[in-house]
C-alpha cells in the first residue's frame, strides 16, 4: 500500500462508537481520519472489505511465549520476533514479552533482548513484563520457587534499566521492603501485585507507594473474605487496573462478571498469559524441567497446576463476550484502550482515532481474526 490509503469495512469501532460503512484513512502509519466511504477522496487507494468488524489492535501485557518458543528458554531478539509474529496472527499489535521467575543473569539478558528488539523495530514490542522472582512462595503457581529472591537495591537498579520501552514488574508487595516500590515507580517502572499473600492493608500501603495493577486477578492471590478482603478485595475497592485471563479455566464466569460490575472496562484488561503453544499445533512443552500438557484447552503440569494459558487475544475477546456477557465494545476496550492506557501509551495506540498509530484488526462475525495492521502495515 502507499503511504496514504484507506481501509473500508462494514462496521468500524471508532473511539466514539460504531461507524457503519466507514473507512479509516492511514497516512504515514497513523490514523488521519475516519470518514464515511462516500466521503473519501476519489484518488485515494482503498482496501475494501465487504464483511467484517474493524477494531483497534489488541494490547497484551502478559505474553510468555508463542510460535513454539518461550521467552525464558531463549531471551533473544529472535525469540521475541517469533512470539510477536505468532500473536500478530490473532490481532495483537502491542505486547510485552513476559519473563517468569528466573536467575538474575536471565533477567539481564531478557532486558537487553527487549531493548535490542525495540531498537531493531520488531513489530508490536513495547517493553518487558518481569513476573517474579520477587514473589511469595505460598502463591507460587507454576513458578520455580528456587528462583525467588527478595527485592533489594540491586534489583531496583536492574528492573529499572530498560531504555526505550515500558517495564512492568509483578511482585508480592507484602515482601517488598518499605520504600522500594516507590523507588521502582519513581524510576518509571509500572508495578503490579501478583503471586502474593498480601492483606488488604498490605495492598493499600503498596498503592500509596505507587503500585498500579494486579496481575491475573483472582489467580495466585488472597481472595475476598468477610473480614479479610485480601488482594481481590483491594483490587475491587480501588482504581488498580486488573488483568483477567478469560479462558474458561482460570476464573469462574460469575467471578469475571462480578469483577466487571465492580470495575468496568476502564479498570479491567484482558491478558493471555500465553505459553509456547499459541500459534502452533503443539499440545505440550517443557517449562524448565516440568512437562506441561494441554488438556481440554488448559495448560497444566502433571499435578494439575495451571501453567499460563493456550489463549490468544482474539479468543480472550470472544471469552469476554460469551463468558462475561459483555458487548463487543466493552470487550474491545479491555483488549486495547485499557491496557494501552495502563502502559502509558493511550495517546499513541489502543483506539481508532485521529493521530493514533494505525494498529487495527479485522474480525469476522464469529470474532475470528481476518487481517491485522501495525502502523498501517500488514503481513
Amino acid at each position: 500500500m502507499s503511504a496514504r490509503f484507506a481501509i473500508a469495512a462494514p462496521l468500524i469501532l471508532a473511539a466514539d462508537g460504531w461507524r457503519r460503512e466507514h473507512a479509516v484513512i492511514v497516512r504515514d502509519a497513523a490514523i488521519e481520519a475516519v470518514l464515511p466511504v462516500g466521503a473519501l477522496p476519489g484518488d485515494l487507494e482503498i482496501e475494501r472489505f465487504s464483511k467484517g468488524l474493524l477494531l483497534p489492535g489488541f494490547v497484551d501485557t502478559q505474553v510468555n511465549g508463542g510460535g513454539g518458543v518461550l521467552f525464558n528458554d531463549a531471551p533473544t531478539v529472535e525469540t521475541i520476533a517469533t512470539i510477536a509474529a505468532a500473536h500478530r496472527r490473532f490481532g495483537t499489535t502491542t505486547l510485552l514479552p513476559t519473563l517468569i521467575s528466573d536467575d538474575v543473569a536471565i533477567i539481564e539478558r531478557a532486558i537487553a533482548a527487549v531493548e535490542a528488539a525495540i531498537a531493531a523495530g520488531v513489530p508490536s514490542v513495547a517493553g518487558i513484563h518481569i513476573e517474579g522472582p520477587f514473589l511469595n512462595e505460598g502463591k507460587r503457581g507454576i513458578h520455580d520457587a528456587t528462583k525467588f529472591r527478595r527485592l533489594d537495591e540491586e534489583a531496583v537498579t536492574l528492573l529499572s534499566s530498560l531504555r526505550g520501552g515500558r517495564t512492568l514488574v509483578t511482585l508480592a508487595p507484602e515482601l517488598a521492603p518499605a520504600g522500594l516500590i516507590r523507588r521502582l515507580v519513581d524510576a518509571g517502572v509500572i508495578v503490579a501485585a501478583g503471586h502474593t499473600l498480601a492483606s488488604y492493608d498490605d495492598m493499600m500501603r503498596a498503592r500509596d507507594e505507587g503500585i498500579r495493577g494486579v496481575t491475573h486477578l483472582f489467580n495466585a492471590m488472597t481472595g475476598l473474605d468477610s473480614r479479610a478482603p485480601g488482594v481481590v478485595g483491594a483490587a475491587l475497592d480501588s482504581d488498580l487496573v486488573c488483568g483477567l485471563i478469560v479462558d474458561g479455566h482460570h476464573v469462574h464466569p460469575a467471578s469475571l462478571r462480578a469483577a466487571f460490575r465492580a470495575k468496568g472496562a476502564g479498570e479491567l484488561m484482558l491478558v493471555t498469559d500465553a505459553m509456547a503453544t499459541v500459534g502452533t499445533r503443539r499440545d505440550h512443552f517443557m517449562l524448565g524441567s516440568t512437562l506441561i500438557r494441554e488438556q481440554d484447552g488448559a495448560l497444566r503440569a502433571a499435578d494439575g497446576t495451571l501453567a499460563g494459558s493456550a489463549l490468544d487475544m482474539a479468543a480472550a475477546v470472544r471469552g469476554a463476550v460469551t463468558l462475561m456477557q459483555l458487548d463487543l465494545a466493552d470487550a474491545s476496550r479491555m483488549a486495547s484502550a485499557t491496557p494501552a492506557e495502563f502502559l502509558g501509551l493511550g495517546a499513541q495506540r489502543g483506539r481508532i482515532a485521529q493521530g493514533l498509530r494505525a494498529d487495527l484488526v479485522l474480525l469476522d462475525r464469529d470474532l475470528a481474526p481476518l487481517r491485522c495492521w501495525i502502523g498501517g502495515a500488514t503481513d
